[in-house]
């Protein structure tokens, strides 16, 4: 689950810098019947203020009430659900960096003593990671030894274990 908003990441013009941190602020601006709205993002190294476009030149009734009001409230469920947002990515032409932006919720160690475990893992938000990542830390192995175990088939899953997932997805570890 997501621990907080990731950072963007993006080539600053003022000081090239590749990060920027999403504040959940917007800005919106009405010009006639237009409306344009921004996600505004501050660059991690010299603080510069970048707008990724969120609405442009839309017609005011066009917009959900919901939505507009959820703007102008600055309210951060909304800006990490834009930042998900696959249009909002491509139309910035950005990409979300989510290292130290989740944690592992396990539910408790007891079930680390069986000698079969089946494990059915849920994302909260659309964050990629590792599979193998996932099952070292819920389980309390390193890496190497996951990786270790998906060799000898004593990890058994319906998807690939070494590439990055944002789905959710069962596995099988048998000690």
């Amino acid at each position: 689950m997501p621990t907080c908003l990731p950072l963007v990441l993006r080539r600053c013009h003022t000081c090239a810098s590749q990060r920027f941190r999403a504040n959940g602020k917007f800005r919106v601006n009405a010009n006639h019947k237009l409306l344009d709205a921004w996600l505004l993002v501050l660059c991690t190294a010299c603080g510069a203020t970048a707008k990724l476009t969120v609405l442009e030149r839309m017609n005011v009734r066009s917009v959900r009430p919901e939505l507009l009001d959820r703007l102008h409230d600055n309210d951060p469920g909304l800006a990490a659900e834009l930042l998900q947002d696959p249009v909002v990515q491509r139309r910035n032409r950005i990409a979300l960096d989510w290292d130290k932006a989740w944690r592992l919720d396990t539910g408790g160690s007891d079930h680390l003593d069986r000698e079969v475990i089946d494990v059915s893992v849920r994302f909260a938000a659309r964050i990629p990671v590792r599979p193998m990542r996932l099952i070292a830390e819920g389980c309390g192995l390193s890496r190497a030894e996951v990786g270790r175990l998906i060799a000898e088939g004593s990890v058994v899953s319906a998807v690939r274990l070494n590439s990055k997932l944002s789905d959710d997805f069962t596995f099988t570890l048998k000690r």
